[in-house]
């Protein structure tokens, strides 16, 4: 027996506040032939900037939510955000990474595609699958170099407290 089909009806998308942050949080700044927002300039400031521009771009995927896309789409979308948090408090760097990662942008396109059918969540789930293995060797990488190096701390010591008392 088949699982009924989840498909949902195309929505047309209507967000206009939603749209006006994504621009003023990523490209309301023209410089040249690029363009920056807010989000690059107040993570200029150390600690706080990103986290405070991730809570206003929270919004966006708020907006989402309540307008019924998939919950693959809304995870995405979250990670977008904590990419952008996580690479954006890393000094100097992590400013430069926030003028070109365009989180909110990249959230209106998948709030858009989500809602006019054009996105599979199947995509979304697969980037929120690597997201989590790739945060758990983060994790777990650590925690192996950590115990192989104290193995091979404690066997040298070992090994050179038996030669010690073999000596005398």
């Amino acid at each position: 027996m088949g699982r009924p089909s989840r498909k949902r009806e195309p929505v047309p998308f209507d967000d206009p506040l939603a749209e006006q942050l994504a621009w003023l949080l990523d490209s309301s700044i023209g410089i040249g032939p690029y363009s920056i927002g807010l989000d690059g300039l107040v993570g200029l400031i150390p600690g706080l900037g990103d986290v405070l521009t991730d809570l206003m771009g929270m919004l966006i995927v708020v907006r989402a939510m309540k307008s019924g896309v998939h919950r693959s789409a809304v995870l995405r979308m979250v990670a977008n955000l904590g990419i952008d948090t996580l690479f954006g408090v890393i000094p100097v760097v992590g400013d430069l990474f926030d003028f070109a990662y365009k989180a909110n942008t990249k959230n209106i396109q998948i709030y858009r595609e989500s809602l006019s059918g054009g996105r599979e969540p199947l995509k979304d789930w697969g980037f929120v699958i690597l997201v989590v293995v790739i945060l758990l060797l983060l994790l777990i990488l650590p925690l192996i170099s950590l115990f192989l190096v104290v193995q091979w701390i404690s066997s040298h010591f070992l090994s050179a407290a038996i030669a010690l008392v073999n000596s005398a």
